[in-house]
């Protein structure tokens, strides 16, 4: 049976109307760290083709043993262990005792990875041997959670597993991920969205992708990229060929997890806005579309990655202490 979502809500407050100011407000504002600073120690590991990753661990006073629940956090697109979810998620798990880390997609840590290509959100390799990983060196329960790209990613490992995963971790939820790529892409590529959320993420990728083409001469048409206007055509031109994919399209639609939901054989939360800009209402997951290990949990207001409480400027930590509450079912 489906696990029922009827225990979560999330009501945004008066003063942060809108799916869009529900989605930018909390990441420029509102308190995403309680108490005191989060000190992270970063661990580099050496990828099975030569490059590496970074890890960022929570470390503080009193860790305690091994023997407690490690949370597993993948970020979004083009975050780190500095974006403001990955802060309120960091302080939720402190508050709960448990250990937290948070691997860093390629070329998200502050220095650009090694090899011939970066992350994407069907990366689902990737984020299983990263998970293998984690398994292998805590032997407390294992919980995973990711947000949009990292989540996607996430559902799409659960689902290359199946009934494996489970052996690996007790439980995983997915944040606002566009489970519907082409959905998602074409709604950010579209109106204000274009001008608002576009522009920010072209900023820091187009040059990261031009480093790679420093690194690597040849790997892609640098004339083009530079011209990208769009998360479509930068897809085209360096998501896709980088990692195996035909185009957009074929990207798109291989690496988006709605059309594999019913191949999930783990306890799994997948927690979508209504009205999140990138994800629009009408591509999201309905009961019929999952198997019976998958809750969806669809609160009308949200945004993307937003769900700020409280009186301005707001707090963050709302929507991770229910995802965490949701999680601790499993251990």
């Amino acid at each position: 049976m489906q696990r029922s979502a009827r225990v979560m809500q999330y009501q945004a407050p008066r003063w942060l109307p809108g799916g869009h100011a529900q989605t930018i407000w909390p990441a420029l504002f509102s308190r995403h760290n309680g108490g005191p600073a989060l000190s992270f120690r970063r661990e580099r590991w050496d990828t099975p083709d030569g490059d590496f990753v970074d890890v960022d661990w929570l470390d503080y006073p009193d860790q305690g043993e091994v023997e407690r629940p490690l949370l597993v956090l993948f970020h979004g697109l083009e975050g780190s262990s500095e974006s403001h979810s990955s802060q309120a998620f960091a302080t939720v798990a402190r508050s709960r005792g448990w250990a937290f880390a948070l691997p860093h997609f390629r070329g998200c840590s502050g220095e650009l990875n090694l090899a011939p290509r970066a992350y994407h959100s069907g990366d689902f390799e990737e984020v299983g041997w990263m998970l293998a990983r984690f398994k292998a060196l805590h032997s407390g329960p294992l919980l995973a959670a990711g947000v949009s790209l990292g989540g996607n990613a996430l559902l799409r490992w659960a689902q290359e597993h199946g009934q494996s995963a489970s052996a690996t971790a007790r439980a995983i939820c997915s944040i606002c991920s566009p489970v519907d790529l082409a959905a998602a892409g074409h709604a950010i590529g579209s109106g204000v969205n274009r001008l608002l959320y576009t522009r920010m993420f072209l900023k820091t990728m187009v040059p990261k992708a031009l480093k790679k083409l420093e690194q690597h001469p040849g790997l892609f048409d640098g004339e083009r990229l530079r011209a990208a206007r769009d998360l479509y055509e930068f897809d085209n031109l360096f998501t896709a060929p980088l990692h195996g994919f035909r185009n957009t399209e074929d990207y798109w639609s291989r690496a988006s997890a709605k059309p594999h939901l019913k191949r999930i054989r783990m306890p799994a939360l997948v927690l979508n806005a209504r009205n999140d800009p990138f994800v629009p209402a009408d591509c999201l997951p309905r009961p019929q579309d999952a198997s019976a290990y998958v809750t969806l949990w669809q609160p009308a207001q949200g945004g993307h990655v937003g769900f700020a409480q409280g009186r301005p400027p707001g707090h963050v930590f709302g929507m991770p202490e229910q995802v965490c509450d949701w999680l601790a079912r499993s251990l």
